[in-house]
């Protein structure tokens, strides 16, 4: 074969196969961030007492959710939403784990988390550490965080960032999921991380 119709022999073929690729890729409604190098562990305690890293949930799609229990506002929304989420996947919930990391270790004992964050549904769990290891799973997941102080001592409220991310069951970090799109497009993007093949 001459050269140069052997170099487009190539070319066509390396087409094809990426076309196939990118017919077989699932789409999402949320950000893909497949390949991001961030989002890649965390270790923090339940609001069980079992020590929690991401691998303990291998084999299902994770939500990771950061917030604390006096937010006012996106983090209840956030959680009412995820739930919601979970009774329309039907049985694929069963595949799919929530993670809610506390931002504000310093109220958020595992005896508050465990009556919050289960509230919205059983089968969520809270998660927390100490400021330090709160300060490194922030980092790793490129989350921001910052008390404001209150009118009163005590009473302080925190700044944060509102995203959720989503990895699959192969513990892949894969979607950025803005806050006020998850009861529009986690269900479907959770079915098709679950459905796609590995």
């Amino acid at each position: 074969m001459p050269i140069i119709t052997w170099r487009k022999f190539l070319a066509f073929a390396a087409a094809v196969l990426l076309a196939a690729c990118g017919a077989d890729a699932p789409k999402f409604k949320s950000t893909d961030i497949t390949g991001a190098d961030f989002g890649k562990e965390l270790a923090l305690t339940g609001h069980d007492g079992k020590p929690r890293t991401l691998a303990d949930f291998r084999g299902k799609a994770v939500v990771v959710f950061f917030g604390f229990t006096h937010c006012p506002d996106i983090c209840p929304t956030t959680l009412v939403d995820a739930a919601a989420v979970m009774k329309a996947l039907g049985k694929d919930a069963e595949r799919v784990q929530v993670l809610m990391v506390t931002v504000d270790p310093e109220r958020d004992t595992a005896e508050v988390l465990s009556k919050y964050v289960p509230a919205f549904d059983p089968r969520f769990l809270g998660l927390y550490g100490d400021a330090a290891a709160t300060q490194r799973v922030a980092k790793e997941f490129k989350i921001f965080y910052e008390k404001r102080p209150g009118s009163v001592p005590g009473a302080y409220t925190v700044d944060h960032s509102g995203q959720s991310y989503i990895i699959d069951p192969q513990g892949r970090l894969r979607l950025f999921v803005r806050h006020d799109r998850i009861a529009q497009d986690l269900a479907e993007d959770l079915r098709a991380l679950l459905h796609a093949p590995a």
